[in-house]
């Protein structure tokens, strides 16, 4: 252990485990040249030395960030060590050591798949064979910037004082979460909490509070005034634009990235929070370019960062309320109040997973029972019994999340198998988990507590027989509704409210549309639609953000035509030969 010079007390650890002398110490020398002033580097040569050391860690209180262990080391795999790991840390980064090129080794990319597929290392780290080694720091310093991110006390630029469990605080925290701004949730009855609110006067009268860098504290905010003191728009200055999107989800996003790179003056809409229904999922692993996964809120982030650089306006907080044709232009009703007008609209709205039904279950929102988040709420249920109802992706990354706090996850499913529902990754992941319990043929049908959620009642559909179970939390992952109900009649939706675009459309009787729409427009001309609420999308992240960016090209050939036409193409206008933006790139 290095601890030979006066730094603060208690820092985190990087902790690295390497039965090869030569490795290990070219390993340490890395780490305590980059790390060393902030981090404590703890290098050791055995599996049974570094358990020890864990343990005493954690009797001290002694925050690990990040541990590596090589692959072959003796009495353990290092991949046995990780999943020791994990029941001491559940949010510590951990990887497998290999030297380079080991990974043409069949054996040894055998055990890295087994391993990473599982969820027992997170990814694998090639050993330092030069100094400095940059290869090797980049992959330190992501885990380290991961880990910051998840780690719960250290300082950060949102801190919320409020009740553990009041509806108000987990819509507040969820918010931050999902958009992904760092924040650090501290419990009224907390010290910290404690310190925070008599240093500037509140009570307990005035929870939540919030508490932002460069910003007044907000008392019992609403969302809006969160959204504002975190630097997102909740109000705009102007009415007037090319494009107005609909929806933040991933395919939202996408529209808008490519919108604004191709010099249309872009608007997004979201009534909740950056990223939809993706930004609560704690780690999507199968996204193309992300080979350690990541999670719904650093993906939403980041197109989120892309699309503003680019020029694209934000209106976060606020809902499209109307939308109709006026003058040759579209308007778009907002919850404000005001109104946009732009030459094209796009539908990004996505879906809501359905409620529950259950009164003694929906008054305990937030209180235990969560719709969809879970990434926010799996600290405060460490050691407890959780249950999540749902056969999807979203549900199976819930519970892999969850598993690493809970003492116990249940995926409840109401069909007779994962198979037709759920990745297979995910499947296997779910299998290897020792407290991770897939029923099917179940379903939720009752529950309660006082104040908080206590207990369920849990049907066999096959028998008809129900269960009392003691529970904590219970996470809802179930139905798709589209968010489409603000919409005019003009535009065509299939029986669930998903909205039709070509091919789909019935041309018969709707004037509004004389030509054949294109492949992502709607019955109401200049209107497209993309995502999950596109009646028979492929509900993936990775078919989102392709048909958000795909619909910007027929947004050019619509433009394109209006120009030809000298008026919005409700009927069929001479077709371009080449409809691109001549001062776009395709990529």
């Amino acid at each position: 252990m290095s601890n030979d010079t006066p730094h603060r007390a208690n820092r985190p650890v990087l902790l690295a485990v390497d039965e090869d002398d030569a490795a290990l110490a070219r390993i340490e020398r890395e780490l305590e040249r980059r790390y060393g002033v902030d981090y404590q580097i703890v290098c050791l040569s055995s599996s049974r030395a570094a358990i020890e050391s864990l343990r005493a860690l954690k009797a001290t209180q002694v925050d690990v960030a990040v541990v590596l262990a090589d692959h072959a080391l003796s009495g353990m795999t290092g991949a046995e060590l990780l999943i020791a790991v994990n029941e001491l840390y559940p949010i510590a980064k951990r990887a497998v050591l290999i030297n380079w090129g080991a990974w043409a080794e069949p054996a040894t990319a055998a055990a890295l798949h087994h391993a990473i597929a599982l969820g027992h290392s997170d990814y694998y780290v090639l050993k330092p064979w030069r100094s400095p080694d940059e290869y090797f720091h980049r992959t330190i310093a992501e885990f380290v910037h991961e880990w910051s991110r998840l780690e719960p006390s250290g300082p950060k630029e949102v801190s919320i004082v409020g009740e553990q469990w009041s509806a108000r605080s987990h819509e507040v925290v969820s918010l931050l979460a999902r958009s992904g701004f760092p924040h650090t949730f501290f419990a009224a009855s907390s010290p910290e909490g404690v310190r925070l609110l008599e240093e500037r006067g509140y009570g307990s009268a005035s929870l939540p509070v919030v508490f932002a860098l460069n910003a007044t504290p907000l008392v019992d905010p609403s969302s809006a005034e969160v959204a504002a003191a975190v630097g997102v728009s909740t109000r705009l200055e102007r009415r007037r634009f090319d494009v107005v999107v609909v929806g933040a989800g991933p395919a939202g996003l996408a529209a808008a990235v490519y919108a604004s790179s191709e010099g249309l003056d872009t608007l997004v809409v979201e009534r909740d929070a950056i990223g939809g229904q993706a930004s609560s999922s704690s780690l999507i692993r199968n996204y193309l370019g992300f080979s350690r996964g990541v999670s719904g809120s650093e993906l939403s982030t980041r197109a989120y960062q892309q699309a503003w650089v680019f020029g694209t306006t934000f209106l976060v907080t606020q809902s499209a309320t109307a939308l109709m044709r006026e003058d040759g232009e579209l308007t778009v009703g907002v919850s404000d109040g005001t109104s946009v007008s732009a030459k094209v609209v796009i539908l990004a709205t996505g879906v809501s997973y359905r409620r529950l039904g259950i009164p003694e279950l929906e008054a305990l929102t937030g209180a235990g029972v969560f719709y969809g988040a879970s990434v926010t709420e799996a600290k405060a249920l460490a050691g407890e019994r959780v249950y999540l109802v749902g056969g999807g992706n979203s549900a199976g990354q819930a519970a892999m999340h969850l598993a690493r706090f809970a003492s116990h996850v249940t995926l409840l499913v109401r069909g007779a198998s994962l198979v037709q529902s759920m990745s297979q990754y995910l499947i296997d992941e779910i299998a290897a988990r020792s407290n991770v319990e897939v029923r099917v043929n179940a379903e939720v049908v009752g529950g309660g507590g006082e104040g908080r959620l206590e207990h369920l009642l849990v049907s066999d559909r096959t028998t008809g027989r129900a269960e009392r179970v003691d529970a904590a939390g219970l996470f809802l992952f179930i139905g798709a509704r589209p968010h489409t109900d603000w919409l005019p009649p003009e535009i065509e939706r299939d029986e669930r409210g998903f909205v039709l675009t070509a091919p789909d459309i019935p041309l018969e009787g709707h004037a509004p549309l004389e030509r054949p729409p294109l492949h992502l427009e709607t019955s109401l001309p200049g209107v497209f639609a993309v995502g999950d609420v596109r009646s028979r999308s492929v509900k993936r992240v990775a078919s989102a953000v392709g048909e958000g960016s795909v619909a910007i090209q027929q947004v050019h050939e619509y433009l394109l035509r209006w120009r030809l036409a000298g008026a919005p193409p409700m009927v069929d206008a001479p077709r371009p030969a080449d409809v691109r933006n001549p001062h776009s790139v395709s990529t």
